[in-house]
């Protein structure tokens, strides 16, 4: 696993060099900002495990940048330095969330201390918000097919091979993928790989890690642990050849960097039942198909085991009152058997928004079948306008047309939470430092977007 990364912000030279210095001999990775507007910048880019902020600089107070952070919600411990501080200080530094308040000039001792206590909480904080926010994880389904999956899936997971995951969009390919890393011995993360990082021009940084290391990539952020590779055959050429070359080579150096890094981590990837097909025609994605296409897996269609909608309706219908606050509302033995002879275009994906829409708009006690009726009657078959028309957000190519929507979905849901990131992350079941990443990459303000100035 990566070490700690710490955020030494002081304006005296002398004591930023020294911390640094005796924090990397520890073994942590620093990086250092001279005042409050690096900080700032540094504080957004790093995202940082613990900051060592000092009071008094010559342009934004420390204060002022915890309270800054704090209503932006504040993720990671920060312990407060000062040379001259006073006991109101040290008050206003504590209710605006700082873990500790130290005076300059600290022992190498009493610093080491503080930020192993300080690290130690931050861990422990991270743990129990996980354990609160983390939805139950979707059933992979009790029909004889799934159960067969579900073996196969235990199988792979006592192995450290690469695993393929084929299947139609929404299907569960990346529920399955979470099963077999729960059932690993590996004790790191799971780590998605974001498609938009790597059709932009910091691939290589998103993938190997940037500035010498200093900010991780997929590789390091999933060493000890598992890296899902979604939609394999979507992605562009360059990432195609970069994962090659680490799977080759078993190891990265990070842009900037010097020494190479061991590569750590399960890979399992997923992609379309085509996959292969296209690998035939497709030279740089062939070889990367080759050497992940291991321990092969395919999940069904939904509607190939229609004995598993009753349940995944019984879970979805619990979990959208847990964790969106709906109502709660069964569904009908009616219900359940029109929605078991379904086709489902749109596979557990087409499910789950149904099921939220039923609780969303229905009524009270259990969801008839003509309520069921209705909604499906409802539900589009084929984009809004009839056949031979399309919306104009299908006319741009796939990595502009996913930011227009990311960019409108993320906006409408700022709305609906007043502006609260913290609320959004909930809702939208991002965790909350990726999703401030994924709205300043989007260019999305939050108190523009919950005003309404920004559309």
């Amino acid at each position: 696993m990566s070490q700690p990364h710490i955020l030494v912000v002081d304006d005296e030279p002398d004591i930023r060099d020294l911390v640094r210095e005796i924090l990397e001999d520890e073994g942590y990775r620093v990086t250092v900002a001279e005042n409050g507007e690096t900080a700032r910048a540094a504080f957004a880019r790093v995202d940082p495990d613990l900051v060592l902020l000092d009071i008094w600089m010559p342009d934004v107070d420390g204060i002022t940048l915890l309270r800054e952070w704090s209503a932006g919600g504040l993720d990671c411990p920060v312990v407060v330095m000062s040379g001259h501080g006073t006991v109101e200080t040290a008050i206003e530094a504590t209710r605006l969330g700082a873990h500790d308040f130290v005076q300059k000039p600290i022992s190498l001792a009493r610093l080491l201390a503080v930020v192993g206590q300080a690290l130690e909480t931050g861990r422990r904080q991270q743990r129990a918000a996980a354990a609160q926010v983390a939805p139950a994880s979707e059933p992979i389904g009790n029909s004889a097919v799934m159960q067969l999956l579900r073996t196969k899936s235990e199988q792979a997971a006592q192995h450290d091979l690469p695993v393929l995951i084929t299947g139609e969009k929404g299907c569960g390919r990346e529920n399955l993928a979470r099963f077999i890393h729960k059932r690993s011995a590996r004790q790191g993360d799971f780590v998605v790989m974001d498609a938009c990082e790597l059709d932009s021009e910091d691939c290589r940084a998103h993938l190997l890690g940037g500035q010498g290391g200093a900010h991780p990539g997929v590789f390091e952020r999933a060493a000890g642990g598992t890296l899902f590779i979604p939609d394999l055959q979507e992605l562009p050429a360059p990432a195609l050849r970069l994962i090659q070359q680490v799977l080759e080579a078993g190891q990265f150096v990070p842009e900037g960097g010097s020494g190479a890094r061991p590569l750590d981590c399960r890979l399992i990837a997923s992609a379309a039942p085509t996959l292969s097909q296209r690998a035939q025609k497709d030279e740089t994605l062939q070889p990367l198909y080759y050497r992940l296409n291991v321990l092969p897996l395919q999940v069904p269609p939904l509607r190939e085991r229609a004995d598993d909608v009753p349940e995944l309706l019984r879970f979805y219908a619990e979990w959208f009152p847990n964790r969106e606050n709906l109502p709660y509302r069964a569904f009908s033995v009616a219900a359940q058997n029109r929605l078991r002879n379904h086709s489902w275009p749109g596979n557990i994906r087409e499910l789950r928004n149904l099921v939220q829409r039923m609780l969303v708009l229905g009524g009270e006690g259990e969801v008839s079948v003509a309520e069921v009726e209705e909604a499906l009657r409802q539900s589009p078959t084929e984009p809004a306008g009839g056949p031979g028309e399309h919306p104009p957000l299908f006319d741009l190519p796939l990595r502009e047309a996913r930011e227009q929507f990311e960019r409108e979905y993320l906006t409408y849901k700022l709305r609906e939470a007043g502006g609260s990131v913290g609320k959004l992350a909930d809702a939208v079941g991002m965790e909350r430092t990726h999703l401030y990443r994924k709205l300043r990459s989007l260019g999305v303000d939050p108190k523009k977007a919950a005003s309404g100035e920004q559309k």
